[in-house]
């Protein structure tokens, strides 16, 4: 199990998995942790058993949906976010909780559970990736964003939270305990965006306890 822990190190805050069948993982936990999490990899239903909310990185959408299904997390994971987990997903995180998803494969699925369409690879290719500031309603000053073969959501439910748009797309929305961005936080060394997800999370849990 990959843990950004050093080992030994005692586990603080919330529990918060990073889905780790494809993505991006280690820059994730590595991110977590300096905001205080108690970050681990999520590779079985087991180990989703263990944490109290999950991260889907960046990626690629339809082999996170392949090797989800074959390692049995896809229905674990969408009982867990019907019940209430906090799940944040960037990129193809944001493609794996949409609803509806546009130009995907056709026995591509989903997590779901953010009342929204996504269309994949919307803002280009590889070649067009880009970086450049987003203002996001959470935070007072632009955020710093890196885009690369991103998504970015053609419409959403009266429930979604938009939270922030780029070149007049939306690219981060909230819904309840749910978060999505099209962009790749974890790669700028910014932490806004993942403390604002583990403060999220703690909400969450004080409510659920209280």
């Amino acid at each position: 199990m990959v843990s950004a822990r050093s080992e030994g190190a005692p586990a603080s805050g919330p529990r918060i998995g990073v889905f780790a069948l494809q993505g991006d993982v280690r820059e994730h936990l590595r991110a977590l942790e300096s905001c205080g999490a108690s970050a681990t990899a999520v590779r079985r239903p087991s180990e989703l058993d263990s944490v109290e909310a999950l991260v889907v990185p960046g990626g690629e959408s339809t082999t996170m949906s392949k090797l989800s299904i074959e390692f049995g997390l896809i229905e674990p994971i969408r009982k867990r976010i019907a019940g209430g987990m906090p799940v944040y997903g960037s990129c193809a995180g944001m493609i794996m909780l949409a609803e509806r998803v546009l130009d995907g494969r056709p026995d591509q699925e989903s997590f779901g559970g953010i009342d929204m369409t996504v269309r994949r690879n919307a803002f280009g290719r590889q070649v067009d990736s880009f970086e450049g500031p987003v203002t996001l309603s959470p935070f007072d000053d632009p955020f710093h964003a890196v885009f690369i073969r991103a998504p970015w959501v053609e419409s959403v439910g009266e429930g979604v939270e938009v939270i922030g748009r780029a070149a007049g797309r939306i690219v981060a929305v909230r819904q309840g305990s749910l978060l999505a961005t099209a962009f790749h936080p974890e790669l700028t060394g910014d932490p806004r965006v993942h403390r604002h997800f583990v403060e999220m999370v703690r909400a969450a849990l004080n409510v659920t306890e209280g």
